[in-house]
């Protein structure tokens, strides 16, 4: 009998790391997620993650092939394979693909997450039929994958569209780079956690948000308060919607997008987090492209943009076709 082909996709993050069997059309066939634990060794990582897909491999072997794996992962290069040191994950550089291959001895890609994510919107998502979209991924940090004429953008060394770490605030909070005022310092599910002790701090409304320590805060607390109508959780979404609102009409002004499309845990609030970033995005927008660039959350179900990219970069490797755009020696590889 024939097996069909499948790849995995792997979105690694700050908090938990995502990996899913790809079909060749797209389907995914199983998903599963482990916790990153940042501040772990990544060899004991890598092997974590190797042995969770292979054992879950093990009820489809039988009519599938693994044919490659695709990676990402934030300020990971595609074209040396590294990792090179990002901010919440507590690795350095790494050569994970050279690390991975001790377990698998199959095709292996890598990839920034944000770029993973922007792939997979193009060729599963929103971005399907759009040449210039970008991609802005809100989870323990804030990343950035941008598409340009239909082909994402890197850079020299492979590590463009670092946008949140873009500077927001001078002298804002302290940001994991080590730098202050970040975008992700406000604008991410962290971000937000560090918006609310500020907003405790400063007002004296009752809030359920004070009962509960800071090491135990997540967004999708402070998103059930909000819905719930809680002043300092409604407060803090709105803070975080100003603040993303006007970094990305900057960001409009520079790419001029046809479409910004937000993914990750935190665009998971919806409305909550959509609607002040709509308002100050055109409200800071520049005149000439007010109401032309349009800001929606990402349709691809379960968070999954990132992995489907993943799972696409590692077939384009497969098939010898890269996608991308270098922009210091502006070469050009269509798709």
């Amino acid at each position: 009998m024939n097996k069909s082909k499948i790849t995995v996709g792997v979105d690694i993050g700050g908090t938990n790391t995502v990996f899913g069997f790809i079909k060749e059309n797209g389907n995914y066939l199983f998903s599963n997620s482990i916790p990153t634990q940042a501040h772990e060794d990544v060899h004991t990582f890598i092997t974590r993650l190797a042995h969770e897909i292979k054992n879950s491999f093990k009820q489809y072997a039988d009519n599938y092939i693994l044919t490659g794996i695709g990676i990402a992962a934030p300020s990971a290069n595609n074209f040396q394979g590294t990792i090179d040191t990002p901010s919440n994950i507590k690795w350095g550089k790494v050569n994970f693909v050279t690390l991975i291959k001790k377990y698998f001895q199959i095709p292996i890609a890598i990839t920034n997450d944000a770029n993973a994510a922007a792939l997979g919107e193009y060729e599963f998502g929103l971005g399907k039929g759009l040449k210039n979209f970008i991609v802005i991924t809100l989870g323990t940090g804030l990343g950035s994958g941008i598409i340009i004429s239909g082909n994402l953008l890197y850079s020299e060394g492979g590590l463009a569209g670092e946008f949140g770490h873009t500077i927001v605030k001078p002298n804002g909070r302290l940001c994991n780079c080590h730098r202050r005022g970040c975008l992700e310092t406000y604008a991410s599910a962290n971000g937000i956690c560090r918006t609310v002790l500020d907003l405790i701090a400063r007002y004296n409304e009752p809030s359920e948000l004070q009962n509960i320590p800071f090491t135990q805060m997540t967004g999708e607390i402070i998103n059930d308060l909000a819905l719930k109508g809680d002043h300092i959780a409604v407060k803090a979404f709105q803070y975080t919607g100003k603040i993303l609102g006007k970094a990305l009409a900057n960001l409009a002004t520079s790419f001029v997008p046809e479409a910004i499309i937000l993914f990750g845990g935190l665009s998971g609030s919806g409305e909550l987090l959509l609607k002040p970033t709509r308002f100050h995005f055109e409200k800071n927008l520049l005149n000439i492209h007010k109401g032309k660039v349009k800001i929606f959350k990402s349709s691809i179900e379960n968070g999954m943009a990132a992995v489907l990219g993943a799972s696409s970069l590692v077939n384009k490797k497969i098939n010898n076709h890269v996608m991308g755009i270098n922009i210091n020696n502006n070469i050009e590889k269509n798709n």
